[in-house]
């Protein structure tokens, strides 16, 4: 399975939410191509962009897209590679209908998606599906989720130590 992430903006007024995804890729170690390329305004680029991913070593497309968030379903429709869609927040519906936009996909083109805003969690789902063929990426997930348990415990113990005042 190939190893690279394209994160792919509908916009580049959507990379302040896309940078926990892009830090957590980071934090991973795995490669990734961040693109702005539009549904609506440059769709031949698009058609492009994805069809040639998988020959161009993507293993994974994270698209981030609002309003009529379509990036993701696009994406999907010129390729067999897993699309995780991130719904942007907007100004009118605050994302919701970004999230309609990815989740109401017809059948057989899937769409992941995560939660609007949730670059975070689209860069660890992106992670999940390559360490299904990377033992070394897998160790790094669950080194990722011991981590998280330890910081719950120590606000835990914190907690409880306040309470005991």
């Amino acid at each position: 399975m190939a190893g690279k992430v394209a994160v792919v903006l509908g916009s580049d007024s959507d990379l302040p939410a896309m940078e926990p995804c892009l830090r957590a890729l980071k934090r991973f170690g795995i490669p990734y191509e961040a693109r702005v390329i539009s549904a609506h305004r440059t769709p031949a680029q698009a058609e492009a962009f994805a069809s040639a991913a998988a020959d161009n070593g993507f293993g994974v497309i994270i698209a981030a897209a609002g309003k009529a968030a379509h990036l993701a379903g696009v994406l999907a429709a010129y390729t067999t590679l897993p699309v995780i869609g991130v719904p942007m927040k907007t100004s009118m519906m605050g994302g919701l209908d970004s999230l309609l936009s990815m989740v109401q996909m017809p059948s057989g083109i899937p769409v992941a998606c995560v939660a609007v805003d949730g670059g975070g969690n689209a860069a660890i789902l992106a992670a999940q599906i390559l360490a299904l063929g990377d033992p070394a990426l897998t160790e790094k997930l669950r080194e990722h989720k011991a981590d998280m348990e330890r910081a719950v415990m120590e606000k835990d113990k914190t907690l409880q130590e306040e309470q005991a005042k």
